[in-house]
């Protein structure tokens, strides 16, 4: 198992190289100058190139990239092109509340999605079953923010239960986790419905197949047949659909952060599209990257916990 991890710590490497090159030359195609957007109009020609030397944005594109990937194996993310502070002190001050929403979000997946795709199998061709199909069709029917401004106005607005706005270092723990029940649920009920769907097509597989009959036949509860046997055999294609599912959770954290008004990088990010900042929109997606490619590399070594047929090689 050692030297199968390494080698996927490796193609992770590999990966993050990729993504962070092909950010960056994608990011100087756009035609757009960022010392005009930065400065403005009104600025002279002489202002905007002296910005332009202070940035290095006149070095020649070969040498800013070695420049920006010598930085980067230093730990130096680089200085914002709008407020000339350091790109790290404002992606690490921020990313801790996306990454929060994020993975509470794929907590209230998971916590909703297999146990009622489990039940709906179960139960197949019943009102459950049909009510779990319903619940999963809408989950995919509904995007994040519409129904993150449909939870703001019933259980913010209407009912008075959440608070409307999330700021910085206010308030206790306890009182941020409450304000993160809102943008949880509305970025986590689309992949309990993925979930859900993909739960119940796999139980459905499973409980056919001839040890789930057997175990039946030796006088095992239905209980202990479902949730013991049937349920670890199809958790692998349950936890590799979260994995890839991350990217999807972290994009749409963009929209519910701005929805709930909540900081995080994602409302980060859309500011410094709009102003060109380049380091900062390296950096921003560099660490979205970092942690999708994380949680697949994780998701790879854990298959031997729940199918001790798996091998590493």
């Amino acid at each position: 198992m050692l030297n199968y991890a390494i080698k996927r710590l490796l193609t992770a490497v590999g990966i993050m190289w990729a993504v962070v090159t092909i950010v960056f030359f994608a990011m100087r195609v756009v035609p757009a100058d960022p010392a005009e957007v930065v400065l403005g109009d009104y600025a002279t020609p002489a202002a905007i190139e002296a910005f332009r030397v202070q940035m290095g944005l006149d070095r020649p594109l070969a040498e800013q990239y070695l420049g920006f990937m010598a930085g980067l194996l230093q730990g130096d993310l680089g200085r914002s092109l709008v407020t000339n502070q350091p790109v790290a002190d404002q992606i690490f001050a921020l990313f801790p509340y996306t990454l929060t929403l994020a993975l509470s979000a794929l907590l209230v997946g998971a916590a909703i999605g297999i146990p009622l795709g489990v039940t709906t199998a179960i139960y197949r061709n019943t009102w459950v079953d049909s009510a779990g199909r319903l619940f999963a069709l809408l989950g995919f029917s509904m995007p994040a923010f519409y129904l993150g401004i449909v939870l703001l106005l019933v259980f913010s607005l209407g009912l008075g239960w959440f608070p409307v706005m999330h700021t910085i270092n206010d308030g206790t723990l306890a009182e941020h986790l409450w304000k993160l029940v809102l943008p949880a649920f509305s970025l986590g009920i689309i992949q309990a419905a993925y979930i859900t769907r993909l739960t119940r097509s796999s139980m459905l597989e499973v409980m056919g197949q001839d040890f789930v009959r057997t175990a039946h036949a030796k006088g095992l509860t239905a209980g202990k047949v479902y949730y013991k046997h049937v349920l670890r055999n199809i958790m692998i294609p349950v936890i590799t659909a979260m994995g890839l599912y991350t990217g999807t959770v972290l994009g749409g954290a963009i929209l519910t952060e701005t929805v709930f008004n909540r900081p995080g990088l994602g409302k980060l990010l859309v500011g410094a599209i709009s102003t060109r900042d380049y380091p900062l929109i390296q950096s921003g997606l560099m660490m979205f990257a970092f942690v999708v490619v994380v949680v697949n590399v994780l998701v790879d070594l854990s298959y031997a916990l729940f199918d001790p047929r798996v091998k590493y090689e």
